[in-house]
């Protein structure tokens, strides 16, 4: 089962064909897909494209937007995640690369995210960029604090903060990145993840596989991203679908497995 677990699918870069986006993603094969909350103010957009059976939802805040709402409360999160359709909290994180937001309001919004995720049980979808020692320190203190369950998705950081985010028990996502011709530090990492617990995504619109580089990301491009996982893994592509798939199912356990 080809599984695509970041998709930005309302996004307005599909607003002209979102129906034949889907359309082709089905006819390539992937069978699920995670649609990803960007702001909390935008969850309705998010969560109407996952009436579709195929299709799941999170609810949360990207830290580019977490200025939109700096005292987001974790109860407004896990009533929201109350919706069935609803598989985890995020995305969330820190992003000290466009800094965005302020700083001190990234990480605010950031904390109750984690607290959402600990209450609910629901997987934290995190976004890290250019915060590796920041995010470390959090995630070590709010683990300490309670444990959570944490997805670093499209991971690009260092290896130090993927050391430390493994040892809390964190999954990891492969994008395309991983097949850019300027990302052998992003293979690196990922050729040492914990083998159990990593997926894939597109992260479309954006982040497009070689070799649709260039163009407007979406789903149908997945099994470029597995093929180049199971090319730095040293697994058939059957074993990567079936690696990935397991760990999908084990992190995102709201998602009844067919």
């Amino acid at each position: 089962m080809l599984i695509d677990s970041h998709v930005n699918l309302h996004a307005p870069q599909f607003d002209e064909d979102r129906a034949e986006v889907i359309a082709r993603a089905r006819a390539a094969g992937i069978a699920l897909m995670v649609n990803i909350s960007d702001k909390v103010s935008g969850f309705p957009a998010v969560r109407a494209v996952a009436e579709a059976p195929d299709i799941w939802c999170t609810v949360g805040t990207h830290p580019h937007e977490a200025k939109e709402n700096p005292d987001l409360s974790a109860e407004t999160l896990i009533a929201l995640a109350a919706d069935p359709k609803v598989v985890g909290i995020g995305e969330t994180g820190l992003d000290f690369h466009y800094d965005l937001s302020p700083r001190d309001i990234q990480a605010r919004v950031f904390r109750a995210h984690v607290a959402a995720a600990r209450e609910t049980g629901l997987p934290l979808v995190v976004h890290t960029r250019e915060a590796d020692e920041v995010m470390a320190a959090i995630l070590e203190e709010e683990y300490a604090a309670g444990p959570f369950r944490m997805l670093m998705h499209c991971y690009t950081s260092g290896a130090d903060l993927a050391r430390r985010a493994a040892a809390l028990g964190a999954w990891f996502s492969v994008s395309g990145i991983a097949t850019f011709k300027a990302a052998q530090d992003v293979r690196d990492v990922i050729a040492d993840m914990p083998a159990e617990r990593i997926i894939v995504e597109t992260d479309c619109p954006y982040l497009a596989p070689v070799p649709q580089r260039g163009r407007r990301n979406e789903p149908a491009y997945l099994p470029h991203i597995l093929a180049k996982l199971a090319d730095i893994r040293g697994w058939s592509l059957a074993e990567a679908e079936s690696r990935t798939e397991d760990a999908f199912f084990a992190l995102f356990d709201r998602i009844p497995r067919p």
